[in-house]
């Protein structure tokens, strides 16, 4: 168990405390997400929607909402400039429903081609909104370090709104408003959220303004929650504080919403929408909305979601259902290629991957590291290449060295780079991309040798309890679903369920890399999605083994099961 940790420090799981109403194992799990005390854990466990906080804490908010409502009364041309993401997209579509909602039909969505346009605001697009007489645009998850953008638009007469949540450079850009919880002159006292959400705070300071300009019923915007939801459950911001308020609601609003490209989408992927958990949305729709401008064109999803058309509904569900499955096929020959390779050359690969192949896509290699992370638990770093000149690629860490900190202590080797712990992005040049392996090797050693020299301990995965077979019951489940939804910086909690006998091992799915464990004891059947040789080796029936597990519920077919997802096993 030397990759492991168990939470010991607390409490136990049959520890009882009389002046504490919470079942200990609810305790537990609270007090090792650092809530603790009686106002936290009511706020943690019973969000409230009143306590989002006042959008006018933003800067910059109260002139932004009385240019929106100028833009409105003098039925002025909109655009409506977003990523092309699974933040960006729903962002899109809030300000489109609102617009719609408002009576102003003189508004355009625009998304750029990820392939042939790439990420930000764009000066060739600029010229064109000149051209069509725009008078405002208002960005959605960019925008905030594009200076030369939005001065150029600001010179023809286009007034820019920025929401956005990324980083703010030392220069602004010189747009009329920004709107960025991380805004040097910002009070918002939640700077995490996301950039569908800084969107959904703007439609919500317009309805808070007082201006009766447009049919909005008080509350109607909680309608919006489905989208501002499927951003923050999608995007890599942590579910606390206020993301936790959006993506609890958000998940409710998904689960009634009427969206016909949503509700088809549901069907398609076979979930059960009236009980949809992060997971589906995670594992099922935040993928295909993202397959759009991997693979085609980010305006499908954007239809999908925005579109009220039955037949617009089932003709984009077609399209990114089938291009997710083209997404699948192509990011699963590349994570072959890739472990073809690092098995030719182990000592080369031992302790970092770093390896790229011009032909690769690179709207594709975060997927690729990602699952090779899960198979070999070790940073990796791909590229591949994006036009003739720039060779860009993405990069995961294993949770024991921060990616961010890599790429840090050797920057000049890249044009640029960017990201955090967990995951990031670099652009490099043809001329360094020889030399990016042994830079980044010696990197990661000399993080490695500095925590060693001063008594650090690498991480581990911590374990929050250990359960036995009879603690696998539906009260135990509701136990921990009171802290869904689960996601960054709210885990999904992991037990160890010690010694426990194989009853029979079941293999299933297309490349046979699925598999479903009875185990002795219990009805609670085990499932291990994209299990290794060495773990199948372990699981012979009649022998008794280890598991890191959650415990989690299936709708799968439309039955209601309780089930262990298997994360490891061991002997």
């Amino acid at each position: 168990m030397d990759k492991y940790s168990l939470n010991t420090d607390i409490f136990s799981l049959n520890e009882t405390n009389k002046s504490d109403k919470l079942p200990p194992l609810l305790r537990k799990l609270l007090s090792i997400r650092g809530i603790t005390e009686k106002d936290d854990i009511e706020s943690f466990l019973n969000p409230d929607y009143r306590s989002l906080h006042d959008p006018y804490l933003l800067a910059d908010m109260e002139k932004a909402v009385k240019r929106i409502l100028q833009a409105i009364e003098k039925k002025e041309k909109i655009v409506i400039y977003s990523d092309y993401d699974a933040d960006g997209i729903p962002g899109a579509v809030i300000l489109h429903d609102f617009f719609k909602g408002a009576g102003h039909e003189n508004f355009t969505n625009y998304i750029p081609d990820r392939h042939l346009e790439g990420f930000g605001f764009h000066l060739k697009a600029i010229e064109n909104f000149s051209k069509d007489e725009v008078k405002l645009i208002i960005t959605i998850d960019c925008g905030i370090a594009d200076v030369e953008q939005v001065r150029m638009a600001q010179e023809k007469g286009i007034d820019v709104i920025i929401t956005d949540h990324h980083e703010p450079k030392a220069e602004l850009p010189p747009a009329f408003a920004v709107i960025n919880p991380k805004h040097p002159a910002s009070k918002y006292p939640f700077t995490m959220i996301c950039g569908a959400a800084t969107a959904f705070k703007l439609v919500q300071g317009v309805l808070a303004s007082g201006q009766k300009v447009f049919p909005w019923k008080e509350g109607q915007e909680k309608w919006l929650l489905d989208m501002a939801g499927l951003a923050t459950l999608s995007d890599m911001v942590p579910l606390l504080g206020e993301n936790r308020i959006l993506a609890y609601f958000g998940l409710k609003v998904l689960r009634k919403s009427r969206r016909p490209g949503l509700k088809r989408l549901f069907r398609k992927v076979g979930v059960n929408q009236s009980s949809a958990s992060e997971d589906d949305i995670g594992f099922m729709i935040t993928p295909r909305i993202n397959a759009a401008s991997r693979m085609g064109n980010p305006r499908d999803a954007f239809h999908l979601l925005s579109t009220n058309d039955e037949a617009i509904a089932l003709e984009k569900t077609d399209i990114l259902n089938k291009i997710n499955d083209e997404r699948k096929g192509v990011v699963a020959g590349m994570a072959k290629e890739v472990r073809a390779k690092i098995k030719e050359d182990t000592e080369r690969f031992e302790k970092v991957i770093v390896i790229g192949n011009p032909k690769w896509r690179p709207s594709l290699l975060g997927l690729v590291a990602g699952s090779l992370v899960e198979d070999f638990c070790k940073p990796v770093f791909l590229w591949g290449r994006d036009g003739e000149e720039i060779i860009k690629g993405s990069c995961r860490g294993d949770g024991k060295i921060n990616t961010l900190a890599i790429m840090e202590r050797i920057s000049g080797e890249f044009l640029q780079f960017g990201g955090h712990k967990a995951a990031g992005g670099f652009s490099v040049s043809f001329e360094k991309i020889h030399t990016l392996p042994e830079a980044i090797l010696k990197s990661y050693e000399s993080i490695c040798a500095e925590e060693a020299s001063s008594g650090r301990e690498r991480a581990k995965t911590m374990i929050d309890e250990k359960l036995s077979l009879s603690d696998l019951t539906w009260k135990t489940f509701d136990l921990i679903d009171k802290l869904a939804p689960f996601g960054m910086s709210n885990p999904k909690p992991i037990f160890l369920i010690e010694d426990t006998q194989v009853e029979y091992v079941k293999i299933f799915g297309k490349q046979k890399n699925h598999l479903e464990l009875g185990l002795r004891g219990t009805r609670v059947k085990g499932i291990c999605f994209f299990v290794s040789k060495d773990k199948l080796e372990l699981l012979i029936p009649e022998t008794k083994v280890n598991l890191v597990a959650s415990l989690e519920k299936s709708t799968f077919g439309g039955r209601k099961e309780l089930r262990l997802r298997i994360i490891d096993v061991f002997k």
